[in-house]
């Protein structure tokens, strides 16, 4: 049994077979036709091309000749060896050069997003400074409980977990950490922390003429109203910039 990579043709009856050269397809020495085509436009000689192949130059010179018919994996490395396309190799009509894999390279790009996803904003630590009430005033806890993530581009200094549910008409809810920017005035009708003597809230804040309302959103509970000396004892710790869900 033949170790060659290629199998003996027989020559069929009038003479044909072993000395055709034709390049036309069907014939049946197209393929050693298009392997010495593309090896003389590479200008490569035929012991480089054993070499690049691996397979032996005794072995590429009857191939060459038509004597043998190349099977699938030399007419592989043959095709690999040349850089032409293993179907133009074979005799299809298709481009010669061989075709480079496809790969995607989008480095200008942001990963995709599966839909109904968002991408998480980059965050930094803010100190968690005890509890503020969402509804009836309690003791502002001042021991700082620990660090809670923030948006890097929320302007905020510390944050409040609230108690109650006073503020659930503005989405915040009973156990929502609130954002706070430190300042001593805000536009009416936003929310602030807001400091009662020693006791601290989370109210829509409005000042009127002589007396301050602490406006809950919801229903069920009542304004706080601070009227004369009374609104002396009432300080705005910061206004609200954002808060959170808090699970845990």
């Amino acid at each position: 049994m033949s170790t060659h990579p290629f199998r003996i043709i027989k020559p069929e009856a009038g003479g044909v077979g072993l000395k055709t050269r034709k390049l036309e397809l069907g014939t049946k020495n197209l393929v050693g036709a298009r392997v010495t085509q593309a090896r003389l436009a590479r200008g490569m000689k035929q012991i480089e091309l054993a070499t690049r192949s691996g397979i032996s130059k005794y072995s590429i010179s009857h191939y060459l000749k038509g004597d043998w018919e190349g099977k699938q994996d030399a007419v592989y490395e043959l095709a690999r060896a040349l850089n032409v396309s293993e179907a133009w190799l074979m005799g299809d009509d298709v481009p010669a050069e061989r075709s480079a894999p496809k790969v995607s390279v989008q480095l200008d790009k942001k990963p995709t997003i599966p839909p109904g996803f968002m991408p998480l904003p980059k965050m930094r630590k803010v100190p968690l400074i005890g509890a503020i009430a969402c509804g009836d005033p309690i003791t502002a806890i001042q021991n700082r409980e620990g660090d809670v993530n923030a948006p890097v581009d929320m302007r905020c200094d510390f944050a409040l977990k609230c108690q109650g549910e006073s503020m659930i008409g503005a989405g915040i809810h009973d156990g929502d950490v609130v954002y706070i920017r430190i300042q001593p005035e805000v536009e009416n009708g936003e929310i602030a922390a807001v400091r009662i003597g020693e006791e601290a809230t989370l109210k829509r804040v409005y000042l009127h003429n002589d007396y301050i309302e602490l406006r809950p959103e919801n229903p069920a509970f009542e304004s706080i109203i601070r009227r004369r000396e009374e609104m002396n004892d009432v300080q705005i710790e910061g206004k609200a910039v954002g808060w959170m869900h808090w699970i845990g």
